[in-house]
């Protein structure tokens, strides 16, 4: 079982890591905000894994709930929301696809 632990810890700290690029490399700030989200849920997991079920919960609803919705909140204040972007790309292009096949 501990075998077992360690492959998850290890694979916590893998996807951590992963959101943490992503957070930097990302255009898109929604996006970032949610990776953020990504790097918190991670380590709730490693605090459950060490047999912290208060401080994993706490750092689940503090840093994937309240910390993203604040975050997302101040974006939306910025004028930096940018959800409808990759729609409006998408619908672009069909419409040419679109044009294109008639």
């Amino acid at each position: 079982m501990e075998h077992l632990a360690n492959w998850i810890i290890l694979l916590a700290v893998i996807v951590m890591l992963a959101g943490a690029v992503a957070v930097l490399v990302l255009q898109n700030y929604l996006a970032a905000v949610a990776a953020t989200s990504v790097v918190s849920l991670g380590a709730a997991v490693i605090f459950v894994m060490l047999r912290a079920p208060d401080v994993a919960l706490t750092e689940a609803a503090v840093g994937t709930g309240v910390s993203s919705v604040i975050m997302a909140l101040a974006l939306r204040r910025l004028g930096l929301w940018q959800v409808n972007e990759a729609a409006d790309a998408t619908s672009a292009l069909a419409d040419a696809d679109a044009e294109d096949s008639c």
